[in-house]
């Protein structure tokens, strides 16, 4: 089953049809589903699909040799010569090059350490004959850094010569749910927190189970494929795994400003701040300031980005020695209480994705510029306080204020003269007040809803 990506397939599908050269540079974490795209893409087309791997140049030009003789002869797999050089290979595809073909270097990154010279000589390649011809090269890589330095960055000898990129990111909400049409919405709104949108580990989820059976068969049990995965993924991209194990776990328990991370971490706030760097750059944490502060604002704060990670780390970390002895059932009963609150932030992020939803289709009561959280000070009550979402108009004149909650509780009247009151501190012309709830609102509350006052149940959202 292929899902989602139906952006990028007819994009590549253009460059595809452009009749001339073309080089797309695909990208992104792993279990993303880089690899599904371009096989999906490939399909009924003639191509050479090459993955490389962490080895030697020979042991990659081996690999290289097999998948350019059996590409060119519609898949067929025979004995086939090495090349002697990764130019000698490039000069023996030119020479085939007479129909249209795609040429797929994946796990590019492994190719190209292999032998420093890889990407000169593809270069010199596509500078000097291919660049003539209409074949179609993607470089494809899951270390994000290699793929935005070495391949795309301007001191990259293949710098220029790409045409079109792809950073391909998790699915959002809806593309998640439709992997699991025999769960309920509540129910795929859970899977797509504890999944994080990576199309690998949704693939692991079976509607035809309960999410109790689910979570403890893939979480909680010591030999499934969740288990050890963020263990594995940071060994895999990083080279000092417990450094950045502490950082995420001071992150999972509550630490979001730099000094309390470099503290649990045990670690200078200098040293914290480069190791975050490298773990925003996978995706794994993200920085965030409030909406509508200055980008030099002090109010920073670093929140877990992978849905994965911050169950794996708020409910798996602490119960290893438990799951290892095959006690998943229990640490499942201990912290299913918890799911609820986990989910709050997931709720944010889903309504979020609702927001621009209804922001680009011209449901809203006008076109925002952006959306996001609010946390500081309000100057009318000298409190500190949270807004869950905040979209604005850039001109001032409009507003819409957010309360997100993920409870089997009703909400009630007074929420709504609670947000209300917080928006005082904020000077727009029209204001609008949007409740987003998982169960439902009072009799009281529903009462209260106008032109400026939505109630919006988590049942009737993605409905369109």
């Amino acid at each position: 089953m292929f899902v989602g990506r139906s952006e990028e397939l007819k994009s590549l599908t253009e460059y595809y049809g452009s009749g001339k050269y073309e080089c797309a540079v695909i990208y992104g974490r792993r279990r993303v589903g880089k690899t599904e795209l371009i096989t999906e893409f490939v399909r009924n087309k003639k191509h050479i699909y090459f993955t490389a791997v962490e080895g030697t140049y020979r042991k990659n030009l081996e690999i290289l040799s097999k998948a350019v003789f059996s590409g060119l002869n519609g898949g067929v797999r025979t004995v086939s010569p090495v090349f002697s050089d990764f130019s000698d290979c490039l000069d023996y595809i030119h020479s085939r090059s007479r129909e249209k073909l795609v040429v797929v270097f994946d796990e590019y990154p492994y190719f190209a350490q292999s032998e420093q010279s890889v990407s000169s000589v593809l270069q010199q390649y596509i500078d000097h004959k291919f660049q003539r011809t209409d074949i179609m090269f993607i470089l494809c890589g899951s270390s994000m850094s290699f793929m935005e330095r070495q391949v795309m960055g301007n001191k990259s000898p293949l710098y220029g010569r790409r045409t079109c990129q792809y950073k391909l990111l998790p699915f959002d909400f809806k593309s998640s749910a439709e992997f699991h049409s025999g769960f309920d919405k509540r129910e795929q709104a859970v899977v797509y927190g504890i999944t994080g949108g990576i199309p690998k580990y949704l693939l692991q989820i079976d509607d035809k189970k309960s999410l109790k059976e689910n979570i403890t068969k893939n979480f909680f049990s010591p030999d499934s494929l969740l288990f050890e995965e963020p263990s594995n993924l940071l060994k895999q991209e990083l080279r000092e795994p417990a450094v950045y194990n502490a950082i995420i776990t001071a992150i999972a328990a509550g630490s979001s400003k730099l000094n309390e991370i470099a503290t649990k971490s045990h670690m200078t706030t200098s040293a914290c701040s480069n190791y975050l760097t490298s773990l925003i750059s996978l995706n794994i944490v993200r920085k965030e300031l409030p909406i509508l502060a200055k980008a030099n604002a002090r109010n920073t704060i670093y929140r877990l980005n992978d849905g994965m990670f911050r169950f794996w780390y708020k409910f798996v970390y602490d119960n290893i020695s438990a799951i290892s002895m095959h006690h998943g059932e229990a640490v499942y009963d201990e912290i299913a209480p918890q799911i609820s609150d986990f989910m709050g932030e997931v709720f944010e992020d889903i309504c979020k994705q609702w927001l621009w939803r209804e922001n680009f289709a011209g449901r809203l009561p006008f076109r925002f510029k952006d959306c996001g959280r609010w946390w500081g000070t309000n100057p009318h009550r000298r409190a500190e306080q949270e807004i869950d979402l905040l979209a604005y108009a850039g001109d001032k004149g409009g507003a819409i204020f957010c309360e997100c909650k993920w409870t089997n509780e009703k909400i009630p009247e007074g929420l709504i003269d609670e947000l209300i009151n917080k928006s005082d501190m904020f000077s727009y012309e029209k204001k609008y007040y949007y409740l987003f709830s998982k169960s439902g609102f009072t009799p009281a509350a529903l009462a209260r809803a106008s032109d400026n006052v939505r109630p919006v149940c988590f049942d009737d959202m993605f409905s369109r």
